[in-house]
């Protein structure tokens, strides 16, 4: 069985897959893992295979011991680079900015225009470099592929894509909407025409990947024409930690009038807001629970993350003209029933009808939660974009 390996690699964490690109959409990966912890005294390493877990813990001083521990670890459990068939090794690259539309087959070359893309994502780009190098020094006679974040937005409309900001320091230092989530957004709206048997080109769909990072996509007929995330992603929803949309002169007042300096704003930003800045949790099963006692912080983030969830439905309905479908994905979209149903709440009057029973139903693989007679159709789509990235790793290997 060919298979492609899968990695996500974060600044304390690598997420590997191994995957056969020819699943189906529920199919689950043949193996799965996270290296967690990576740079303190103890990390560990959870390996998944044919539903058993696997632990290991010891000390993972960087990327490239956990890599290696992990690539043990699989091999101890007859799925191991020595013991099957790894035909391409996809990798998730946050950002490629306006250098990459679509994925590309790694070389030295590449690898250092994602390093000159740093400063456009400090946060991530590093890590998803460190992950490349490590894979590529132990697989060496492997294709490597990188798969970024931002592709599907790449052709995004200059009304969409431009901040009216001057437009020589825009182009200067990269200042635009790149958008995240790509390879999500991407893959959901692909699965919808799938399940409706229609052409992607005759439909327009309003993508919601709602996580602990949140973003929304307008996509008319298969290509993307908004999106909520912007030149990083802490623009546009609000998130479990991050603000999403703010008046920019908040980081002006705070660093003249509160002494922050823009590394600390930075934090407070991406780390300390959100959902959890408001209520003191990110968790939506922990909200839920403290808006059901009474909790009124807990009450109040969750309705300034639903009106910021509307304002961009009701906008992205605008832009689009005519919407054919909505869908909610990743782990807040496809678990948190009471999310969908606020947010689509009273809308009747512009054709979305939600039934409450099949909104209340269980996360198991795509389902239509919409009434019959509604005209826009709802559905609840989970996102595989690992699977995606797998697909895409063999499809550029061979190429």
């Amino acid at each position: 069985m060919a298979l492609a390996l899968v990695l996500n690699s974060g600044s304390s964490s690598i997420k590997f897959q191994l995957v056969n690109p020819e699943n189906h959409a529920t199919d689950e990966p043949f193996a799965s893992g996270l290296v967690e912890q990576i740079g303190e005294p103890i990390g560990r390493i959870v390996l998944k295979v044919e539903g058993e877990k696997h632990v290991l813990e010891a000390p993972i001083p960087d990327h490239s011991a956990g890599l290696k521990l992990a690539f043990d670890l699989m091999d101890q459990h007859n799925c191991g680079p020595s013991q099957v068939d790894i035909v391409a090794v996809g990798h998730r690259v946050v950002h490629g900015g306006i250098l990459f539309s679509a994925p590309e087959l790694i070389t030295d070359e590449i690898v250092e225009m994602i390093r000159d893309l740093i400063p456009l994502a400090p946060l991530h780009n590093p890590a998803n470099i460190d992950g490349i190098e490590v894979a590529r020094k132990i697989l060496p006679d492997v294709p490597h592929v990188a798969v970024f974040d931002t592709g599907f937005f790449h052709s995004l409309p200059p009304a969409a894509a431009l901040y009216a900001i001057n437009s020589e320091v825009a182009a200067e230092y990269g200042v635009r909407r790149y958008g995240f989530h790509g390879t999500s957004h991407e893959y959901v709206s692909q699965r919808t025409a799938e399940i409706l048997e229609k052409p992607a080109i005759d439909l327009n769909i309003i993508t919601c990947h709602l996580g602990n990072g949140a973003s929304m996509a307008a996509v008319e007929g298969g290509r993307a024409v908004d999106t909520s995330m912007g030149m990083t992603p802490l623009a546009g929803l609000v998130m479990g930690t991050r603000t999403g949309d703010i008046d920019p002169g908040v980081v002006f007042h705070l660093a003249r009038n509160a002494g922050m300096s823009i590394d600390e704003i930075d934090n407070l930003m991406n780390k300390k807001s959100g959902v959890k800045g408001l209520s003191g949790v990110n968790d939506f099963r922990e909200l839920r629970q403290m808006i059901d006692e009474g909790d009124q912080d807990a009450w109040s983030a969750y309705n300034v993350y639903i009106h910021q969830l509307r304002r961009y439905l009701g906008s992205y309905m605008i832009a689009l003209g005519r919407v054919d479908v909505i869908v909610f994905t990743a782990g807040v979209g496809e678990n948190a029933q009471f999310v969908r149903e606020d947010a689509l709440a009273g809308l009747e009057m512009y054709g979305i009808k939600v039934d409450p029973e099949r909104n209340a139903l269980p996360n198991e693989g795509p389902r239509l939660i919409s009434t019959d007679d509604s005209k826009i159709k709802v559905y609840v789509i989970p996102t595989n974009e690992e699977l995606a990235i797998a697909r895409y790793a063999v499809k550029f290997a061979k190429a």
